[in-house]
């Protein structure tokens, strides 16, 4: 986390809560899933659902279901005609957000994949308006090349976890994420088909736009 903890929970207090569905299937991914830490939080939620209340993508990519919370955070603004495709490499995992995007009345609008990530983005065969990236951190740079061709005109991608703990400003030689990270973040930076934001926002939140 890169903002002081009391900051961080000011903040968190002063964002609209989840919904309840929300708040549960968190307490159930703390309680059933390993690694729970990998929630994205209220506060991320509710910046993805405005960024798809903002963009009214009619498709939304994400990769890196987890356990569905970002996917359903999402699927309450999307607009009649949208869509979410959300890819998970675990079975389990993928399994623990279906039913739990079905509990939610959201599996006519969420679809879950499971399979490698990268041969399902290059199967897209449609654009992309909008794009979370939250899975494994070595993956960034090959996702981010996957699907920037992808965008569509006015497209976004939102790239979650790019400050690693601010580990990426001397990435240690034994942290093959952070060092995937950094060269992810290098590769925004200097790409000039795009024009990308990082926002200090939990563990470094990125969005990038087509040039």
């Amino acid at each position: 986390m890169i903002v002081d903890p009391d900051v961080e929970a000011y903040a968190e207090a002063h964002t609209t809560p989840q919904a309840r569905h929300l708040q549960a299937l968190a307490q159930a991914t703390r309680e059933q899933l390993t690694a729970p830490e990998m929630l994205s939080g209220p506060v991320v939620g509710r910046l993805l659902e405005l960024l798809v209340w903002l963009r009214r993508p009619r498709l939304v990519v994400e990769v890196g279901t987890y356990s569905g919370a970002s996917a359903l955070a999402m699927a309450a603004a999307l607009p009649p005609e949208g869509r979410i495709v959300t890819l998970e490499l675990d079975p389990e995992r993928a399994a623990f957000a279906r039913r739990h995007i079905e509990e939610a009345g959201m599996d006519d609008r969420v679809e879950v994949r499971v399979g490698p990530a990268l041969e399902a983005l290059r199967a897209l065969d449609e654009p992309v308006d909008l794009a979370f990236v939250d899975a494994d951190k070595t993956g960034y740079p090959d996702y981010y090349e996957a699907l920037v061709p992808r965008l569509a005109p006015g497209g976004l991608l939102v790239a979650d976890n790019t400050l690693r703990g601010g580990r990426v400003l001397d990435p240690p030689a034994d942290d093959p994420g952070t060092q995937a990270m950094a060269r992810f973040n290098d590769r925004v930076a200097s790409d000039e088909r795009v024009v990308g934001v990082v926002l200090t926002v939990r563990d470094g939140v990125t969005l990038v736009r087509p040039a």
